[in-house]
């Protein structure tokens, strides 16, 4: 099921990349040193991930979390108040690692920057049913906030996007901000976006079909530059449980794409 961050009256934006870049042209032979970010450590996987209606843990009131990327950190605050089951959801994803080596696969710039799929399509495969209900539009989506990405009324999973501008005019679509960057918002400025938008949102960039089926090696194959998490930690509370990116847990299974 495809999770857009956007309705389609909303593509004029995905017009924002630089029509320079379309023109580009790559190195006949380019060092793989300056075309690439070097390819993360194999990690293993929480089974838990496999069972997403196990992860159904009640978040803190506030808590902080630090995404660890390949361009730098940042951090977000995420008030439980603003929208209770978006923050939850979102917490159990962080304390059971499923953003490890996961990439931000859709960068428009001026618009927004988004990410949420597994590195490891077997726990895509699981995740792309594990809806939960939408939470009431009690904050705007201010520059800085996280939100849930959406295919329709109800259908949340674990797709994200942080908004580069002052998107109010998604408020009245049902995208409920839950948190906020209280720090590195320039190094979210900073992720690539060099390769446009999705096909399916008539770009060409990574496609959101393809990456849950072919997770990150597809990604790695075919969109090098695309920045990733290396991982993401609860900070604050300390008692909220910090997952690092190599849980101690048996190995990932297979993440081949299917054919």
């Amino acid at each position: 099921m495809r999770r857009l961050a956007i309705s389609l009256c909303l593509l004029i934006f995905c017009q924002a990349v630089p029509a320079a870049l379309a023109g580009q042209t790559q190195p006949a032979a380019p060092k793989p040193a300056a075309a690439t970010h070097p390819r993360t450590t194999p990690t293993t996987l929480d089974p838990a991930l496999l069972h997403p209606a196990m992860l159904h843990a009640k978040a803190p009131d506030v808590y902080e979390v630090k995404f660890e990327t390949t361009k730098g950190d940042f951090v977000v605050q995420v008030t439980r108040a603003w929208a209770p089951l978006g923050a939850d959801r979102f917490y159990n994803l962080v304390k059971h690692g499923f953003f490890t080596n996961a990439s931000f696969f859709r960068v428009v710039p001026g618009f927004i920057i988004q990410f949420g799929l597994s590195a490891n399509p077997a726990v895509n495969k699981v995740w792309d049913t594990a809806t939960i209900k939408d939470d009431p539009v009690t904050q705007s989506n201010k520059p800085g906030y996280l939100t849930f990405a959406t295919a329709g009324p109800n259908t949340r999973t674990t797709q994200l996007f942080i908004n580069f501008r002052d998107n109010a005019s998604l408020d009245g679509q049902g995208f409920a901000p839950f948190g906020q960057v209280t720090s590195g918002m320039d190094v979210v400025q900073q992720l690539y976006g060099g390769y446009g938008d999705m096909p399916e949102m008539g770009g060409h960039g990574p496609s959101e079909d393809a990456i849950g089926k072919g997770g990150k090696a597809y990604l790695d194959k075919n969109f090098p530059m695309l920045d990733s998490i290396k991982r993401v930690t609860v900070i604050s509370p300390a008692s909220g449980g910090a997952t690092v990116g190599t849980p101690h847990h048996k190995p990932a299974p297979s993440s081949a794409p299917k054919p």
